[in-house]
């Protein structure tokens, strides 16, 4: 059953244009995907969410966006050149296929039964090269995550934007990991957004910070309509610990394929911050000139903790995609002649919805009734993410708009043509209500953002 449902939203994402097969024409490129139309607002309102509630909600939260590529120097401090990170990897002997250690259930080729080689180390990062000559002096390497270019500009930022602690700093963008299997569609792959904030704080309140943003960052995915049973937190084990880590927890979504994780919260100390002072040679360490709470010494100089919030872009777009999806026996509208056994519906958070507003002429052949219906799309268009649609029946139209989640269609008939209205349908409840075309912005705007 979970596989037909994976199978299901996989077709759905290409049909409707949410996410294509990256180079599909030459056979694809190892687990690469591209956003399509649909998919890309709905990930860029994924986004938008996450960055209003970091930075717009917050006054002590400001953001970043560091370079992709950095000097070598910050990954070896960092760690990722150790084999720290680093994933175990076997072969078989036979067919030569190559697998990631803890992915197998047993020890035999899971593609041919064949005996399979010994583990060794294989690093994460994607090495590249910068200038014109490829020898070591010019090897670097892509980000394998975001959060190393907010530690090596914490004093940049302490400094331009005269912070004091406790304050985050927020950063969206690519990282890159050569990932051995990647595997389950969007889920894990080599080419991945993330939606990171670091928080610095005084390390006798790290415990607190943690706490509370364990429960900010839950509550979010809940507030964007994540259906509470689908999603849990899940302590990690202290010897299941990163080695940079002293706490962590990962907040994980029921998807198809099991439980895994789409958000991981850490109490990093100050592992991050001690290491990249100690390679750099510049003092990362924060002067306390005015206490942050009653039992701090005035003066005292430290590495502040940090508490992390790591959350995927792509796999929260997975996760809203997969809660979102239903499927509706019986259909929900019956004003077509041929209502088929299954209707589908995207019931995403009318935030996240890629299209918040559909304009559909009641009827094609009609040329008053269409030229009304373009009217009122190029009236919405500058201030609503919509879509005109006059191909079929209302119902099929209806279906079509359900399907990939549009918040309200928006529907011109012959009435509308001697009232200067239109006929308001919402998608959840189908209620449909007259609005005059005048009142459609200030009604639209106070239904959507309300």
């Amino acid at each position: 059953m979970a596989d037909k449902l994976m199978e299901k939203i996989v077709s759905f994402s290409k049909r409707r244009g949410f996410i294509f097969l990256s180079s599909e024409i030459y056979g694809g490129f190892g687990s690469c995907y591209d956003f399509g139309p649909l998919g890309v607002e709905l990930k860029n309102n994924i986004k938008k969410a996450w960055w209003d509630e970091m930075t717009k909600k917050r006054e002590n939260i400001v953001g970043l966006d560091a370079s992709i590529l950095m000097n070598p120097k910050v990954w070896q401090a960092s760690g990722h050149l150790t084999a720290g990170f680093a994933d175990e990897l076997v072969e078989c002997k036979k067919c030569h296929h190559r697998f990631r250690k803890d992915f197998l259930k047993n020890k035999k080729c899971p593609d041919c039964g064949s005996e399979l080689t010994k583990p060794r180390k294989f690093n994460l990062m994607m090495k590249t090269f910068v200038g014109p000559i490829e020898d070591e002096a010019a090897v670097t390497y892509l980000r394998a995550e975001t959060c190393q270019g907010i530690y090596t500009n914490f004093k940049n930022v302490l400094q331009s934007m005269r912070q004091k602690l406790p304050f985050g700093i927020a950063q969206i963008g690519k990282a890159f990991r050569n990932e051995i299997n990647p595997k389950d569609f969007i889920y894990r792959t080599r080419e991945f957004e993330q939606m990171e904030m670091q928080w610095f704080c005084h390390p006798k309140e790290a415990p607190k910070f943690f706490d509370y943003w364990k429960r900010e960052r839950i509550n979010w995915y809940l507030n964007l309509g994540i259906k509470k049973e689908n999603l849990r937190a899940k302590e990690v084990p202290k010897n299941e610990l990163p080695h940079y880590a002293k706490r962590a927890l990962d907040i994980e979504y029921k998807f198809p394929f099991g439980w895994k994780e789409i958000e991981g919260i850490h109490n990093r100390g100050d592992w991050d911050l001690s290491n990249h002072s100690r390679h750099s040679g510049e003092d990362l360490k924060y002067y306390e000139d005015e206490p942050v709470f009653a039992k701090a010494p005035a003066g005292k100089k430290y590495f502040p903790y940090i508490i992390e919030t790591s959350a995927g872009a792509d796999r929260s777009l997975f996760a809203f995609l997969c809660d979102a999806y239903q499927e509706i026996k019986g259909g929900r509208t019956k004003t077509t002649k041929a209502v088929k056994e299954i209707e589908v519906l995207l019931n995403l958070h009318k935030s996240l919805a890629p299209i918040k507003v559909a304009v559909l002429p009641l009827v094609r052949n009609k040329p008053k009734v269409v030229k009304k219906a373009k009217q009122v799309y190029q009236i919405l268009k500058p201030l609503f993410m919509c879509q005109y649609d006059e191909v079929g029946s209302i119902g099929r139209k209806y279906r079509r708009q359900d399907e990939i989640g549009t918040v309200f269609c928006l529907t011109i008939d012959f009435e509308s043509l001697e009232n200067d209205d239109v006929t308001v349908r919402d998608r959840n409840t189908m209620k449909q209500e007259r609005v005059k075309i005048k009142d459609l912005i200030p009604f639209l705007r106070e239904k959507l953002e309300s």
